[in-house]
């Protein structure tokens, strides 16, 4: 049987990519923090599921909900790192890239008591303008790092990358684990986020099987804001912004039962470490 990765991007609904050149960092702190209870919903539907998790985390949000990340690593969830503050990867260098990560690390290792081993860039934010970053998480000693998505689209995406597993630094035990993806009527599309919530699960569930069927894992992700139909709308953002982030939020939390129940699921760190080795036995064979 193979086990897939279930994860959770922690994030709250004014810190998404696209609110980021409407709602100032400044003014984050003054409004209204909803990730918390959103975090808790979705760790009750998770020992609901009976499953297990990983939750990439920003460290602005473990510096200031402690108590929440302490609660994940307790309910047997791994802790991994989703960088500081949602800044997109391609948009540092490679100095500041280092420093977020280590600020985003301590305040999570802080908050958890475990150690992070795992990585997600904000916005799937690492891409052919960052041909450093794989080798700054390896120098850091994160173990895997999911933060591709070889597919195209206006926010991200890195077209030509591989599909499953790979090892993107020559001579090091990084592996990276792109998000897995669907097919939607000849458009591939991630398996996750909002286009779960947009189309037909079924579309989800096919991608699952057929890379269960080639023997992977598939690779799953969501945010707590997304089954959160109660949070507050931002006017000013542009109307693709709006309507990607507040379609169908309604109906999130139902599909991810039905998609939970209807698979096998664990902890990123657990499924890179099964990919790590298949990596290792293929290449001595």
């Amino acid at each position: 049987m193979v086990v897939n990765a279930l994860s959770v991007d922690v994030e709250d609904w004014f810190q998404v990519g696209a609110f980021e050149n409407t709602i100032r960092r400044g003014d984050w702190d003054s409004l209204e923090h909803r990730v918390e209870a959103n975090t808790d919903k979705v760790l009750a539907l998770f020992e609901a599921g009976g499953v297990k998790a990983t939750f990439f985390t920003l460290g602005w949000v473990a510096e200031r909900y402690p108590a929440l990340i302490r609660r994940i690593a307790d309910a047997g969830h791994e802790v991994a790192s989703h960088g500081w503050d949602h800044q997109r990867v391609f948009t540092m260098g490679p100095e500041q890239f280092r420093a977020d990560l280590a600020t985003a690390r301590a305040a999570l290792e802080d908050a958890s008591g475990t150690r992070v081993t795992g990585y997600r860039a904000p916005s799937f934010s690492i891409d052919r303008r960052t041909p450093w970053a794989h080798e700054v998480l390896a120098e850091a000693g994160y173990a895997y790092s999911s933060s591709v998505a070889p597919v195209k689209h206006d926010h991200y995406g890195w077209h030509d990358a591989p599909r499953g597993a790979y090892r993107p630094v020559p001579g090091a035990g990084l592996i990276e684990i792109p998000i897995t993806l669907a097919n939607f009527f000849g458009r591939e599309v991630t398996t996750g986020g909002g286009f779960f919530r947009l189309l037909p699960g079924e579309v989800t569930y096919r991608a699952v099987r057929a890379a269960n069927d080639a023997a992977r894992p598939a690779i799953f992700y969501f945010h707590p804001w997304e089954i959160d139909p109660g949070q507050p709308r931002v006017q000013d953002a542009p109307f693709k912004s709006k309507l990607r982030h507040y379609s169908r939020l309604g109906a999130m939390a139902g599909k991810l039962e039905t998609l939970i129940a209807g698979h096998p699921w664990g902890r990123m760190d657990e499924v890179a470490a099964r990919e790590a080795a298949r990596l290792e036995t293929e290449t001595a064979t």
